[in-house]
């Protein structure tokens, strides 16, 4: 009986074991359930939060010209801020050019047809779905129409012979030659909308419905030209990646460094004195470029045409002390350039050319006894002046006299174009892109459609061993016979000085990675807040 009743006991116990057992679980489940409720609700709280808070980065203004492929200002703070509204083929990314609105493509064997086929969900800003016939247009229309910046005219020829449409997401393009710099050339080209611009006749007067509407990730909320202040917006519908902010508005700013230390703006490029002031500081991010924007002094052979000998050319390079304008101009951030103009960091430079210190004794053996004086025009920022005035001091010395004339930049730029100078003192970046550069600078024969007053020939200058070098390597679709036809142009370039390239930057960059932490650079460029992708998600194919 006794065993009986223990074993009852024992049952009972397991019994009641089990049952608080399943309370337990039970128990459990809700509290999971409930747990997964208040997750729930933290999210959306905070997805209201963000609605209510959105973030919109404030970067400092200047007017750059209407950020259309039309009327932007040709140097790269209007080029870039149109890249935000309108959206191209491929996009850069920090190694290489990536599918954008054509999500893959292909290049026949003859090398001469290119068939992109597109994104299928891509919209305009105004709603109107972007379609093949959009693609077509657009290289149609720049032939007659050039935007400002033209990467499909070289040296005064259109390379599209034919736009064709294969089927409503497919897009044939031929071009003239079978050229290793095509592909990034038309990747880079803004697509315009048909429905907007077929009827526009001078787009660089058209300022009616459509004249900021592109497909990219940003809408043109407002612009004003006086005081140069631009307000982009997320747009809602686009096709890609999702934007990571919700707005980027420049604005005008009297002095960049307290705007940025009172929180006006977001983005601060310190100069080398200043730096210290953010080092060591959880608040603050600080992010180093590489040397691809610089300083170049370009001769006028057509007016002057003494410049015409080589000899002169090279004394003017001994009498340069360049890295005197690293120390006193760029506070000791920057190098000194590479006489054949690629950046000891681009991939393609070459390290055995010819290299000019200062000598001003070799470059009095050079003058002979001969006096020069020219004219030199630059703009009235403080850097160019302060190059300028470096210049005449140390040319002084052997034997060439410098005439200061310092003008706004647009006036400079103007002058730049219209091959108005004897000598010039410009500054760009995109010293890091391909190095059809070379090509660019001293390869073409004629400036018709240098848009940028970065790009275009020497006025005067012609080296036919050089010209047919720089022509060569664009159709040298092996690397390595092509790196060798670059180093070559860059042996001769050093040797022959038809401009000189002065001292490339350095700068640093300071950022606020609490509020915002997405910044990148493009394999080719300098500026970190120039670049596109920049300011949305990396989700794309590539």
């Amino acid at each position: 009986m006794k065993s009986w009743l223990q074993r009852c006991q024992i049952l009972i116990m397991i019994g009641v074991f089990v049952l608080g057992s399943m309370a337990g679980c039970g128990k459990q489940k809700v509290e999971d359930k409930k747990m997964g409720k208040e997750v729930e609700k933290s999210m959306k709280l905070e997805e209201e939060e963000k609605e209510k808070h959105p973030v919109v980065l404030r970067l400092e203004g200047g007017d750059w010209g209407f950020p259309n492929p039309f009327k932007h200002y040709p140097r790269g703070p209007g080029g870039f801020k149109t890249e935000l509204v309108y959206d191209s083929l491929l996009e850069k990314n920090e190694e290489k050019e990536i599918p954008w609105l054509a999500k893959e493509y292909t290049i026949s064997e003859d090398g001469k047809e290119y068939i992109f086929t597109l994104r299928e969900n891509a919209k305009w800003h105004d709603g109107t779905p972007f379609t093949a016939e959009d693609v077509k247009f657009t290289f149609d229309y720049y032939r007659d129409h050039p935007p400002v910046w033209n990467n499909l005219l070289i040296d005064g020829n259109y390379i599209v012979e034919k736009a064709e449409i294969l089927n409503e997401n497919k897009v044939k393009l031929i071009v003239d030659e079978k050229n290793t710099t095509y592909l990034s050339k038309i990747g880079a080209v803004r697509i315009i909308p048909k429905h907007i611009w077929e009827k526009v006749e001078d787009p660089t007067q058209y300022e009616g419905d459509g004249v900021g509407v592109g497909c990219g990730p940003f809408v043109l909320e407002n612009y004003s030209s006086e005081h140069g202040s631009y307000q982009f917006k997320a747009f809602g519908d686009y096709w890609g990646p999702k934007q990571k902010v919700d707005g980027i508005e420049y604005i005008p700013v009297s002095d960049s460094i307290l705007a940025f230390e009172n929180g006006d703006i977001d983005f601060l490029t310190a100069t080398p004195d200043i730096v210290s002031r953010y080092e060591n500081n959880s608040e603050y991010k600080l992010t180093q470029n590489k040397p691809f924007f610089g300083y170049r002094l370009i001769f006028n052979m057509e007016k002057r045409p003494e410049l015409k000998e080589v000899a002169l050319r090279k004394a003017i390079a001994y009498g340069l002390d360049r890295q005197e304008m690293v120390g006193k101009v760029a506070r000791g951030s920057g190098i000194v350039a590479s006489m054949a103009y690629l950046p000891v960091e681009h991939g393609w430079y070459n390290e055995a050319i010819t290299q000019y210190t200062y000598e001003p004794e070799k470059a009095k053996e050079l003058l002979q006894g001969k006096k020069y004086q020219f004219e030199l025009l630059t703009g009235n920022s403080p850097q160019e002046v302060k190059i300028a005035e470096l210049m005449k001091i140390s040319l002084e010395k052997v034997g060439v006299q410098v005439q200061i004339k310092s003008v706004d930049m647009k006036t400079r730029d103007s002058a730049v174009k219209a091959g108005n100078y004897e000598w010039v003192i410009t500054r760009h970046g995109g010293w890091g892109k391909d190095p059809d550069s070379l090509r660019e600078h001293y390869g073409i024969t004629t400036l018709k459609g240098a848009g940028s007053p970065a790009s275009g020939g020497i006025p005067g200058y012609f080296n036919q061993e050089i010209n047919d070098l720089c022509w060569k390597q664009m159709v040298q679709m092996n690397p390595e016979e092509r790196r060798e036809t670059i180093f070559k142009i860059q042996e001769l370039v050093a040797e022959e000085v038809p401009m000189i390239p002065l001292f490339n930057t350095i700068d640093i960059f300071v950022t606020r990675p609490q509020k915002f932490d997405g910044w990148m650079f493009r394999y080719d460029h300098n500026y970190m807040d120039a670049c596109k992708l920049s300011y949305v998600e990396r989700e794309v194919e590539e």
